[in-house]
């Protein structure tokens, strides 16, 4: 099965990964984090997220953490590490996004539906170029068939 890959890192695109459109094609957001937080969930996160909460903690941290607590990568700003263990915090953040009661609805559904949509879009890729690779294969054997078939023809034909 091939699967695409990013124009910019040549790393495998995976459904889980943050990717954003690049010409006609998607590229990840941030090729050495490619499963970073969008630009929009690193918006909303700051303009609506201003209370700790229980899911922005790390595995095996029994408490929540506000945002001073939570380690921001300087290089990085959709990186997100717990300051007591630098376990990467940036799935919960994200679980956390699509249950906040402080996001409107709308905008959590919004958020909720666009992941749904990328997911989507990654998996039709994967179907779109496993089909184009089985189209190649079966051009490659028809133009040997082909070229076999004028060798053999070029042999039979009587010299004049």
């Amino acid at each position: 099965m091939t699967q695409p890959k990013c124009p910019l890192c040549q790393k495998v695109i995976s459904p889980d990964d943050t990717v954003g459109s690049v010409g006609h094609g998607m590229a990840h957001v941030a090729c050495g984090r490619p499963r970073s937080l969008s630009s929009e969930e690193h918006v909303l996160l700051y303009v609506y997220c201003w209370e700790p909460t229980p899911s922005q903690s790390a595995p095996g941290v029994s408490r929540a953490f506000d945002r001073e607590e939570i380690g921001v990568d300087p290089f990085d700003s959709r990186a997100y590490k717990c300051r007591h263990c630098g376990a990467d915090l940036t799935e919960s953040i994200r679980s956390h996004l699509a249950a906040c009661t402080m996001l409107p609805e709308q905008l959590r559904q919004r958020v909720k539906e666009a992941r749904e949509v990328t997911q989507r879009l990654i998996k039709r890729s994967y179907v779109l170029s496993d089909r184009a690779d089985v189209l190649i294969r079966e051009v490659e054997a028809a133009l040997d068939a082909l070229n076999k078939t004028r060798e053999r023809a070029r042999r039979k034909r009587p010299e004049q």
